[in-house]
């Protein structure tokens, strides 16, 4: 009896653990925490979440400046268990309207990963600079790419 409730405690753990990747991403973290940065992020929405490998996801950021944004640079880079694989540069205005003008706004990124992107937890790292290279803000932030969520609707 011992025995069959040890491996239903083991068959529980294996299936927490898969789906333990599948929380979605709420922590985000400047990257100097000591920086007063022009632009402030409140928030992030991933759709879908989890990600699906091969179909489209859209990251929205919620953020809010103290002065007009005219334009600027705006670079994403990806790492996965601290590697770095993926890096991409984009006009701020392709990404939202501009001029930003002071108070709310959302950028938006949408971003198609490959069929073959591995399960598991992602870092990307958002850096934002004006015209002048100034830096506007820097935040990471922890996603998922699902085990089983991902496959089921990757099917349908």
């Amino acid at each position: 009896m011992a025995v069959v409730q040890f491996r239903m405690l083991i068959s529980l753990l294996v299936s927490l653990s898969l789906l333990s990747p599948l929380a979605r991403a709420t922590d985000i973290h400047y990257c100097d925490k000591k920086a007063s940065y022009d632009v402030k992020v409140s928030g992030i929405e991933i759709s879908p979440y989890p990600v699906v490998r091969g179909k489209p996801t859209t990251f929205s950021i919620s953020a809010s400046a103290g002065e007009t944004i005219s334009g600027g640079k705006l670079v994403i880079d990806v790492s996965y268990f601290g590697f770095h694989i993926y890096s991409e540069s984009d006009d701020i205005c392709g990404k939202t309207s501009c001029p930003i003008s002071a108070g709310n706004f959302v950028i938006s990124h949408s971003q198609e990963l490959p069929g073959f992107t591995p399960p598991g937890t992602y870092t990307l790292t958002m850096k934002m600079e004006d015209e002048n290279k100034h830096r506007l803000t820097c935040i990471n932030f922890d996603f998922s790419i699902g085990f089983i969520a991902s496959e089921a609707v990757a099917d349908s």
